[in-house]
């Protein structure tokens, strides 16, 4: 990835198909409508079905790359998540929580971005931990988000087409440039990316009938990655980060481990009522693949690759796809 400025002067409207419905595709979609390009988004999936419905979620660069781009990114949706908090139809709240670390030396890159991080006091920290990070970030509700930005989207004129693409090829004749927002399928589409994989994260959902607020990460865990995610009726616990695992069925043995785990370090959780289980296959690879992607009979855009962090990353990334469109 090669940031730039975004544009001053307006592109010439282009008509864009965004291939993917999931949060980065609907980000891009909003983004490339708001800056006057004609937007079809075409999609096997739903964005309420797709893995982007899946996230817990919260900002945070989960699985995410470590470099100077990414950051830009962050800081990009960060900026446009905390503007949006203001908005309740968004499902977009700003809360407090705390980040647990296993060793006082571990990477806190992202904090910089956080004006409001800080170190955590010794008596917050269980003896399971060492030392950790307390931030106020975003914590979005991602049914109703996914169901604003659709609906922000298509108010903007953005068209939406369920249909399973193949290939490039067959939407080449529709659209002056194509962007590729399709997670998992990212590489097969290109033609020539066998660099990403799946990392299997499993879920719960409990009623918060504890009346939770704050939330918990402790990605280090020793009995594995391990998060409270408070939302605005419920509370998302997790979870699993199983590299190249295509099993996208619940497994209740996890399930029952991931739990106690999440009770373990918020006890508070043994009353509530589990809602649901769920399972997502989190698109990842060692680079976001973000650039223009040559060989192709239209110009094509890739959007892929987030790993854990495509909500995190989505605002930002899609505001690098209206760059990238103009260069």
């Amino acid at each position: 990835m090669h940031p730039a400025p975004l544009p001053d002067a307006a592109q010439p409207s282009r008509k864009v198909t965004v291939i993917g419905a999931g949060v980065i595709g609907l980000s891009t979609a909003h983004e490339l409508a708001a800056a006057g390009h004609q937007v079809t988004v075409i999609a096997d999936q739903l964005p309420l079905q797709t893995v982007s419905a899946v996230a817990a979620a919260i900002w945070f660069p989960y699985h995410s790359e470590n470099s100077a781009a990414a950051d830009l990114l962050l800081a990009r949706s960060l900026a446009r998540f905390e503007e949006l908090s203001g908005i309740k139809e968004t499902g977009i709240d700003l809360r407090r929580g705390l980040n647990l670390e296993a060793s006082p030396e571990e990477d806190r890159s992202w904090a910089q971005i956080v004006a409001n991080a800080a170190e955590a006091p010794a008596e917050d920290i269980p003896r399971i931990a060492a030392a950790g990070m307390r931030a106020t970030v975003p914590v979005i509700t991602m049914p109703l988000y996914l169901s604003w930005l659709h609906e922000q989207a298509l108010a903007k004129g953005v068209k939406f087409i369920q249909r399973t693409i193949g290939s490039i090829d067959e939407v080449q004749e529709e659209a002056d440039t194509v962007v590729l927002a399709t997670g998992l399928r990212g590489g097969e589409l290109t033609g020539d990316d066998g660099t990403v994989y799946p990392i299997r994260g499993q879920v719960i959902r409990l009623a918060n009938t504890a009346g939770l607020v704050h939330w918990l990460c402790y990605d280090e865990h020793p009995q594995g990655v391990t998060y409270i995610i408070p939302r605005r009726d419920d509370i998302i616990v997790g979870g699993t980060d199983v590299a190249n695992d295509f099993n996208a069925e619940v497994d209740p043995q996890t399930a029952t481990d991931m739990l106690r785990r999440a009770i373990g370090l918020v006890p508070q959780l043994a009353g509530c009522e589990i809602l649901e289980h769920k399972v997502g296959l989190r698109p990842a690879r060692e680079t976001i693949c973000l650039e223009r992607v040559d060989g192709h009979a239209v110009p094509v855009i890739a959007a892929y690759g987030h790993g854990g962090a495509g909500v995190t990353l989505s605002w930002g990334t899609a505001q690098r796809v209206v760059e990238l469109l103009g260069t």
